[in-house]
């Protein structure tokens, strides 16, 4: 089998490292957190084969790619710059994205933002959400005991000492309590690193040691996960979380647009996402903003890590989708 070809691009003032497999239409491919473009290992071949140029980027602060100093540089334009930037740099017009978790929210605001460069998206996990009704750091819930994971991340360098303590105990636990091996969401006792933690302790004190990885994440491939981080280190994926509030504060100039292009959205049945109070109607609700909306599928029985929980059922939707366009 061919593998993809790993090569540097110049983007938007930032070296870029992206895998790139096929030839045909452009389809983009945005990963989320904590994870690199090796989490799209197994839809890079499937597209190429299929007929198109799958192009998926360590996104800004991860993996080979530049992790620029400045908090602030890890706002969602800054990352939809990058797309865009990179559309040109691969010589192209127009791409379609496709993103799990943050790489979803990228994907979603650059087709609501730039329809002429990105012609129709695939969404996984997160849904499209219109304007909160104040910031995010004042929505996040809090109290003297707990506060969400959200609150954690944004104390700066807090979460990078405990994360990257120990790099692969620290993914090891992430990656199994947020996949579909973890147990129902609805369940409890189910752990989830995308929660409410006690103020008094970290992430990883809540997140059981698995017995083993989980069954859709290979020796080889996990190794290769902490070897990226244990490189880049966490600072530059948590510096998305700290600018929630900088990211809303910006989208009061956009308020009201829609996302206009074609779109699908899909979501495992037990991703961490779901057990957020809200999220089912923010699901339901997603045609008022997304009118061209072609399909909103849950995947039974996967969690958080959509691509890689379930590759076969991932690929079969978007290449059905894209031949739809």
């Amino acid at each position: 089998m061919t593998l993809p070809n790993y090569r540097m691009l110049q983007a938007n003032g930032l070296r870029l490292r992206v895998a790139e497999q096929g030839q045909g239409p452009l389809v983009l491919l945005c990963h989320g957190f904590p994870e690199t473009a090796h989490a799209w290992r197994h839809q890079l071949p499937a597209l190429a084969a299929a007929g198109y140029r799958a192009v998926a980027p360590d996104m800004r602060g991860f993996g080979g790619s530049d992790r620029p100093q400045a908090v602030d540089a890890y706002t969602v334009l800054d990352a939809v710059g990058d797309l865009v930037a990179l559309v040109e740099q691969l010589g192209e017009q127009q791409a379609v994205l496709v993103g799990n978790d943050w790489g979803a929210t990228i994907a979603w605001q650059a087709a609501r933002l730039r329809p002429d460069r990105f012609r129709a998206v695939a969404a996984l996990g997160v849904p499209m959400m219109g304007r909160a009704p104040m910031a995010p750091s004042q929505l996040f819930p809090q109290s003297a005991q707990a506060w969400s994971y959200v609150h954690y991340f944004a104390q700066q360098g807090v979460a990078e000492r405990e994360l990257e303590a120990d790099v692969a105990t620290a993914l090891r636990r992430i990656y199994f309590a947020a996949s579909g091996e973890a147990g129902q969401r609805s369940d409890p006792g189910t752990p989830n690193p995308f929660g409410m933690l006690p103020r008094d302790g970290g992430l990883l004190a809540t997140l059981p040691e698995p017995a083993a990885l989980p069954g859709w994440l290979s020796p080889e491939d996990f190794e290769g996960f902490v070897q990226a981080f244990q490189a880049s280190g966490f600072g530059g994926g948590l510096n998305y979380y700290r600018n929630l509030d900088r990211n809303w504060a910006a989208d009061a100039a956009f308020d009201g647009l829609r996302v206009e292009v074609p779109a699908l959205y899909l979501v495992g049945e037990r991703d961490t996402g779901l057990a957020m109070p809200g999220m089912a109607g923010l699901i339901a609700a997603m045609p008022e903003l997304v009118p061209r909306l072609r399909g909103s599928h849950t995947i039974t029985g996967a969690g958080h890590w959509l691509p890689q929980e379930a590759p076969a059922r991932v690929n079969e939707q978007l290449i059905g989708f894209l031949r739809s366009l």
